[in-house]
């Protein structure tokens, strides 16, 4: 499995001085340095140049259809609302059989954009990501691949695959095919983006001494780029432990000790939206989140004032199209 993982000896700061040095001429502005370090997401997701408009309505049907679980109680959208940041807002989520798995469901606005899915990076694209849940036993239930296509094949479903992707193109890998064609329209936009491309306007002061704070004290040096994370694995408790060590992360996939509680960095886009944080969801607050993240990975107590602006900057990273409610974007 290919890793990719950043090792930071005093975190993000030797990284965020080359960023710098490789833009002198951007640097002289806090919006230079934003967009030396950051980009304004893209318009549409790698793969999508090959989704059709069929293609998608069926992967969006499919994504709410709570037919896909073992008792009909359960959907993709069950854990994962685009109406609502794109997760449950539940630290854990209960499945269809309501036992909680042990990790916080992430968003799913902009998942294609990261480059493996899953808090453990088991999963390498959107489609692959999408067969685990309906086969996994504490969340959708189904026993089998084939349990769910003889399931679907009493329904609707036969003549919409047909009308798609032709005869007997119901298969358990064209389901997954047509979700992931529908998440990979979940691209948000958000005043971020609109600093990143000129704008001056779009963040407010607390918004800017945030930014400026992000910066500084070196959460760019792994959230950084269009997600703002999303493109590498971490450690979790770089200088100080997290409380919880029961789960080791990165390490159950690759069985290496040295990658124990290393985890995806997740994105911060829309970050204000999927309380409660951590893949434990053990962390209630944005707030709180700021100030533990500080602590464990750069070994610095932030003043309140410091939290506050940095947590005002990271609202500015969520969707503005239609307040939670992400459009589903022009993938031509």
């Amino acid at each position: 499995m290919p890793l990719k993982i950043i090792k930071l000896s005093i975190p993000a700061l030797t990284l965020l001085a080359g960023v710098l040095l490789l833009n002198p001429a951007s640097a002289d502005t806090l919006q230079g340095q934003a967009q030396s370090l950051f980009k304004p997401l893209p318009t549409q997701m790698p793969g999508a140049e090959k989704d059709t408009e069929a293609l998608i309505s069926l992967g969006k049907k499919l994504y709410h259809d709570p037919r896909l679980s073992i008792n009909d109680s359960q959907s993709c959208a069950s854990c994962h609302n685009v109406m609502t940041g794109g997760d449950d807002g539940e630290a854990t989520s209960p499945g269809a059989k309501g036992k909680r798995g042990d990790r916080n469901a992430p968003t799913v606005l902009n998942a294609g954009l990261q480059f493996k899915q899953f808090w453990d990076g088991r999963a390498a694209d959107l489609v692959e990501q999408a067969k685990g849940p309906i086969l996994n036993p504490i969340e959708m239930g189904m026993p089998s691949p084939e349990a769910v296509v003889e399931k679907l094949s009493a329904t609707e479903y036969p003549e919409l695959f047909e009308k798609t992707l032709g005869k007997e193109s119901l298969n358990y890998d064209n389901i997954a095919l047509a979700i992931a064609a529908f998440e990979r329209t979940l691209i948000t936009k958000d005043r971020f983006d609109n600093y990143l491309k000129g704008d001056h306007q779009a963040l407010n002061e607390a918004e800017k001494r945030g930014l400026k704070g992000f910066i500084n004290n070196g959460c760019a040096g792994c959230h950084n780029g269009a997600l703002l994370g999303g493109q590498s694995y971490q450690k979790l408790g770089v200088l100080k432990p997290y409380k919880n060590t029961t789960d080791t992360g990165l390490e159950k996939v690759t069985g290496e000790i040295a990658q124990k509680y290393w985890f995806k960095v997740p994105t911060l886009r829309n970050i204000a939206l999927t309380a409660p944080y951590f893949h434990d969801g053990q962390v209630a607050t944005l707030e709180e989140a700021v100030k533990t993240m500080a602590e464990l990975q750069l070994g610095k107590e932030l003043s309140k004032e410091e939290i506050s602006d940095i947590t005002a900057f990271l609202n500015s990273l969520s969707d503005i199209q239609s307040g939670t409610q992400v459009s589903v974007s022009n993938h031509h």
